[in-house]
């Protein structure tokens, strides 16, 4: 939790991380409700008294925390980057085989999508509001996919890629699947997050070829 809020702060600005578990709480607040208005109106409709307003907190607690509705938008990028991260661990560190893991971290990715909808619109725009937040978010995700598949290959749970490309390729290729696997089942139709895993997995073990 309080790395959550060190990347959130960062992205605010010098001096705004919560000193407090009362500031912690606050500054969450904040968040969820800037999710909602960024969510619901987009990033230019969307205004600093909306989000105070769906916060239930003055306009002046909002600048203790955030410089600007710009400010808020990139620390909720952060934000939510790390919100995925931490909804996948348990899944990611259980005892399973790799790619089981991998089976219940798209489930767990899914069954969040479906909880939190707005996501998907606030990360689409951050392309243009926040290019570099945009580009760590899946640049980090990918990151992390294909260290997972290394650790893993190395222990000889699964095949060793020729190469540190393939390596890339690979990783990109999995997070998109994972990325409008959960637009199409997880924002667009809330199917059932483990039946969709299993589907994807499913593809991730035996592959195409008959």
């Amino acid at each position: 939790m309080a790395q959550q809020f060190k990347d959130a702060a960062r992205a605010a600005g010098n001096g705004k991380t919560p000193r407090t578990a009362r500031g912690e709480k606050t500054m969450r607040k904040i968040l969820d409700a800037a999710m909602e208005e960024f969510g619901d109106k987009g990033f230019a409709d969307s205004s600093i008294v909306g989000i105070t307003g769906r916060a239930k907190v003055a306009l002046g607690t909002f600048y203790t925390y955030f410089d600007s509705k710009e400010a808020v938008f990139q620390a909720l990028v952060r934000d939510m980057s790390e919100q995925v991260r931490l909804a996948v661990m348990p899944a990611l560190t259980s005892d399973a085989g790799p790619l089981e893991r991998e089976r219940g971290a798209l489930a767990a990715l899914l069954r969040l999508i479906q909880s939190r909808k707005q996501v998907y619109r606030i990360i689409d725009e951050a392309e243009f509001v926040d290019p570099e937040g945009y580009r760590q978010h899946y640049c980090g995700a990918a990151e992390r996919i294909a260290a997972r598949f290394r650790a893993a290959a190395e222990r000889g749970e699964l095949r060793r890629p020729e190469s540190a490309f393939d390596e890339e390729v690979i990783a990109w290729a999995v997070m998109g699947a994972n990325v409008f696997v959960g637009l199409r089942f997880g924002v667009w139709a809330s199917e059932d997050p483990d039946k969709v895993a299993e589907i994807v997995n499913r593809l991730l073990r035996e592959g195409l070829a008959p």
